[in-house]
């Protein structure tokens, strides 16, 4: 009977130990399971802005010092036999290179901004509307943990979202004005 009672604290005592593991992350913040959250930014890049967009989060909106944040740009729209039209999103910095020079898409952020600007060896008078007008942006700020992931290419936008399910109808779209300076 001794030995009975000793074989089962044995057993409870390594059931009870495999039950404790590594503390875990404490639950991220999301809409529905969202990890993550994206906003949609449309301007112009004109000589009065300094060719810059710039957005501020949201006062209820918290980012931190750890979290990630990567811009891309809809670089074209293709249209299938079927109609449906699908965007191609780029991460950012792009270069185009011109006879003229280099034109790069650029940005860098704070805990509280984004500012995405235009640098390069061209001038950016000779650009063309389509470069400089209604350009849209995609901002994500994801959790360090969640970027982090070994599995998860930053690089392709559509890939990223489906891995943090965020759904493209939770995107906060916001039209900056071309006056806007920082």
């Amino acid at each position: 009977m001794k030995t009975l009672t000793i074989i089962t604290l044995f057993f409870t005592a390594i059931l009870f130990t495999a039950c404790e593991g590594e503390p875990g992350l404490d639950g991220l913040d999301g809409k529905d399971g969202e990890l993550g959250s994206i906003f949609e930014i449309e301007g112009d890049f004109t000589n009065q802005n300094d060719y810059r967009l710039f957005y501020e989060f949201p006062a209820s909106f918290e980012i931190y010092d750890g979290d990630v944040v990567l811009v891309y740009i809809l670089w074209e729209q293709e249209t299938l036999d079927n109609g449906q039209v699908l965007d191609i999103w780029r991460a950012l910095p792009q270069s185009v290179i011109f006879n003229e020079g280099i034109l790069q898409y650029n940005y860098d952020y704070t805990l509280v901004d984004v500012q995405i600007f235009l640098d390069g060896t061209i001038n950016f008078n000779v650009l063309s509307t389509g470069d400089i007008h209604n350009q849209i942006f995609r901002i994500a700020v994801l959790p360090a943990a969640f970027a982090n992931t070994k599995s998860l290419d930053l690089d392709d936008l559509n890939s990223m979202m489906n891995s943090a399910k965020i759904d493209k109808d939770s995107i906060t779209r916001i039209k900056i004005k071309s006056t806007t300076t920082k």
